[in-house]
């Protein structure tokens, strides 16, 4: 007993004194370089049904993407998108990481067992020397917080990449959804450009019949041929900007779109939440990014603790204890046991600056991360301004264009009934034709501008990276 106490009393002591002085900077965090709130847009319009005093960071995404369909697509993506994988594997990287590096606080214990034998001069018969035990071999002794702020620096490396991994699923989230409601806007915009083609159509057929009895000209009927090829050409657009949009859908939830997905809603029976903008400083709370950015600012201050310590004495320590007999079979029993401490210390005293420069990179690179910080939490600022100054006009802005495609839609019919009766030129019909079919598609655009905006504002807003509790999760 008194030999083991012999053997752990350095160690006990050594780890009593690790670790005793910390040389990094005290951590305070920057204030935020925003205004104190976001800018408003005077006199406009904002409709919807507004979420009450409710922070978008909570509310999950089930809860503000209420269409079956694309509520599976998501589902789908976040269990196979690729990009998200990666990001959730960086987590694990980083964590394995951090416990490599947390494990230099501690002493390593190794089993050693070592056999020797030599020839002795004459015939005296062979030495042999056998050992066993376990050692320490240079455990640093942390008097000045080295290793402890490296391990710091670690973990707050961690802890930003899990928060990146968080950000990568709201922006996700928001791809997903804002590419699906394009796909919705081009099958709008599909079935009014045929269906404007058919109504073409059929005005170049009536053409075709009055140029044939001389009632008009043939300028008249080139030009009703111009309008049933731009409504092609227009056809052939669409089409093309719908398969794109099924790719880009397919890459996102990484697999092919599934044939048995629920019943969605159509791009005008859509609707989307207003939400509550809140004050600048819950960024810093809701946004992930921002919270990355944080946690490399406190790794960078940990960093210069680290380079600090290194003008200080490096301690490590090795010691080995165990038992050592000349036979094999005797070295458990009647072996003679031992421990050998060495501690050692090394001042580096001439090393061309090497220290300094090391303080001064530590420093810099807290500066850069000082930077990095303030300009994500400027960029979220912008980004939610401009989301809430959509979220105040794009519902007005829908409006009037549906009131102008209305109007437009009355107009024509009006030139059309004109025309055949022959109280109208034919260009006047082609202008209301066109005028028709450009305010449709207008509507159409200002819609899906409308509904990405709040696919937008939320996600600007820290919303879709927390994830429900199931009911399975739940019972546990």
């Amino acid at each position: 007993m008194n030999k083991m106490k012999n053997v752990l009393t350095p160690l006990v002591l050594a780890l009593s004194l690790a670790g005793c002085v910390n040389l990094a900077p005290k951590y305070e965090r920057p204030a935020a370089p925003v205004a104190n709130a976001f800018p408003t847009v005077q006199g406009s319009v904002s409709s919807g049904n507004p979420v009450a005093n409710e922070a978008p960071a909570n509310m999950a995404w089930e809860r503000f993407f209420t269409d079956a369909r694309l509520q599976q697509l998501i589902r789908i993506a976040l269990a196979n998108n690729r990009d998200l994988r990666v990001s959730v594997l960086n987590i694990e990287q980083a964590r394995a990481a951090f416990q490599i590096q947390r494990s230099d606080r501690f002493p390593k214990l190794n089993l050693a067992v070592t056999g020797s034998r030599q020839s002795t001069p004459g015939d005296a018969p062979f030495s042999s020397v056998y050992q066993a035990g376990v050692a320490v071999s240079a455990f640093e002794l942390d008097l000045f917080g080295r290793v402890r702020n490296l391990t710091d620096a670690a973990l707050a490396q961690y802890l930003a990449t899990e928060e990146a991994r968080k950000a990568s699923q709201i922006s996700l989230i928001a791809t997903v959804a804002n590419t699906y409601l394009a796909f919705l806007a081009d099958e709008e915009q599909l079935a009014l450009t045929q269906q404007t083609l058919k109504t073409r159509d059929e005005s170049l057929r009536l053409t075709r019949l009055r140029f044939e009895n001389g009632v008009v000209s043939k300028l008249d009927l080139q030009q009703a041929v111009s309008l049933v090829e731009g409504a092609r050409a227009v056809l052939a657009q669409q089409q093309r900007l719908r398969s794109q949009d099924l790719n880009a859908l397919t890459l996102l939830i990484g697999q092919p779109i599934p044939d048995d997905l629920p019943t969605g809603a159509t791009l005008a029976t859509t609707n989307l939440p207003d939400l509550p903008a809140g004050m600048p400083s819950d960024l810093l709370v809701s946004r992930p990014d921002i919270r990355a950015a944080e946690q490399q600012l406190i790794a960078a201050n940990a960093d210069i603790g680290a380079a600090r310590a290194n003008y200080f004495p490096r301690i490590s320590l090795t010691g080995t204890a165990g038992s050592a007999s000349q036979e094999l079979s005797g070295l458990f029993k009647s072996g003679s046991y031992g421990w050998t401490f060495a501690p050692q210390a090394i001042l580096p005293l001439f090393d061309f600056g090497a220290r300094r420069a090391g303080v001064e990179s530590a420093r810099a690179g807290r500066d850069i991360a000082v930077a990095q910080y303030e300009k994500s939490i400027q960029t979220a600022f912008r980004e939610v301004a401009d989301a809430l100054a959509g979220q105040a006009t794009f519902s007005e802005q829908l409006r009037a264009q549906q009131a102008q495609a209305q109007s437009e839609a009355e107009r024509f019919k009006l030139s059309d009934l004109r025309y055949r009766s022959g109280t109208a030129n034919y260009l006047d019909l082609l202008d209301a034709q066109r005028s028709l079919f450009l305010a449709q598609q207008s509507a159409v655009e200002a819609n899906l501008s409308r509904l990405q905006n709040q696919v937008t504002l939320y996600r600007v807003l820290g919303g879709g990276w927390s994830e429900p509790v199931n009911s399975s999760t739940a019972a546990r």
